[in-house]
């Protein structure tokens, strides 16, 4: 596949701001979602971008910490110091570019859009080479009114976006000419006001800048990760020990019944067959291949370790589980007076809600080994969400 090519460029993002329109103590670039600072996200958006020739993010000195952190392990330019406005702060950043910069191309971002796509970039460098000055912008799809509902038309207005691209020396004199002017809200507006065309570049609707709160819930939103539910079905048969008893383990608790079942461990037919059925999400074999009954230090084990180590190992990578059935095939003894106690104990096994976990019982109508009273068989379905790949 060809490798997307560019001119050269530079990055500067303005992150001198309080972010205060979010209502968050923390200014909102520093705010964490997704894992990383909502900066850290935005700068990462143009590292891998070809032509690339610097980026330097302009600071409000009090905000060395957070700026520290949010840069760890990259490899850019120091920062600068911003100043006031954003206005200003974009000057001190122009102002460090060096005379042999002067005819390069930079691209002036907003640091809280963390969402603008590679190919929104690209479009924006491509269009670079017949213009001198460019930005994103969205077209308007909806009806816009006046506060007296005098319509606007539509066709003529674009919302414009970031990145916006421009010769180094062009916006430096725009800024210059206007330097006591803070009206400008963009840097494309100080262009068109001494008579440069701004090319208008398609832009999308997920380059949103994250100005309220509801923004910063949207973001979270679309920095969920993609999931991918993977299904595991366990199937586990123990016989009844001959030998009298008092008790049976069933299910994590012990039910009073004349016999119990003969197995290695505690015979935990119902815990055997969850566990199977996790260790099957995740592909890793069988309980009796973990805990092979050849084992001695596994005599009469309490299932439950079985079943803990297969949601730790469905959690080392990154599962969580949603849901279980369960199926004890029996005819005695009678399930449903402990079912709740039931779902209580594997519930609180594998972390989840009660309700989460599904048990039922039934027998084979007097066919078979279990409608002879010979022994019992669980059937077991986990359902788990995962990181998808």
């Amino acid at each position: 596949m060809a490798i997307k090519t560019s001119p050269a460029f530079h990055v500067l993002i303005p992150a001198a701001g309080s972010g205060t329109r979010t209502g968050l103590s923390l200014p909102k670039q520093y705010r964490k979602i997704g894992g990383k600072m909502i900066l850290r996200h935005t700068v990462e958006k143009f590292i891998q971008i070809q032509g690339l020739k610097s980026i330097r993010v302009i600071i409000d000195p009090e905000h060395a910490a957070f700026y520290a952190e949010a840069m760890q392990g990259l490899d850019i330019a120091p920062p600068v110091f911003g100043a006031k406005t954003r206005k200003q702060s974009v000057y001190n950043g122009l102002s460090a570019f060096s005379p042999s910069e002067q005819e390069d191309m930079v691209l002036i971002h907003d640091a809280a859009r963390l969402f603008v796509s590679q190919e929104s970039i690209y479009a924006l460098l491509d269009a670079m080479s017949a213009s001198l000055a460019a930005t994103l912008a969205m077209p308007i799809a909806d009806t816009l009114v006046d506060a007296d509902y005098n319509p606007f038309d539509r066709d003529k207005i674009s919302a414009v976006q970031t990145p916006q691209a421009f010769k180094i020396n062009l916006l430096k004199k725009a800024h210059d000419f206007f330097r006591n002017d803070d009206r400008f809200t963009d840097d494309a507006g100080l262009i068109a006001a001494i008579g440069e065309n701004v090319a208008l570049i398609p832009g999308t609707r997920d380059n949103f800048k994250i100005t309220t709160n509801e923004d910063m819930q949207m973001a979270e939103r679309l920095l969920l990760p993609q999931l991918e539910t993977r299904t595991g079905f366990g199937y586990d048969v123990h016989a009844f020990d001959p030998a009298p008893a008092d008790k049976i383990r069933l299910g994590g608790i012990d039910i009073p019944y004349e016999k119990k079942l003969l197995g290695h461990s505690d015979a935990d037919v119902v815990l055997h067959a969850l566990t199977d059925a996790l260790l099957g999400t995740i592909g890793e074999g069988d309980i009796g291949q973990l805990f092979p009954p050849s084992d001695m230090q596994w005599k009469n084990a309490d299932s439950e370790i079985f079943l803990k180590e297969a949601v730790r190992r469905v959690r080392a990578r990154e599962g969580r589980i949603i849901h279980a059935d369960i199926t004890v095939i029996a005819e005695a003894p009678k399930i449903g007076p402990h079912r709740e106690a039931m779902q209580v104990r594997i519930a609180g096994m594998l972390g989840i809600e009660p309700s989460r976990v599904g048990l039922k019982a039934t027998t084979s109508e007097g066919l078979g080994f279990t409608g002879r009273k010979e022994g019992i068989v669980a059937q077991a379905v986990a359902s788990v969400a995962f990181p998808a790949a």
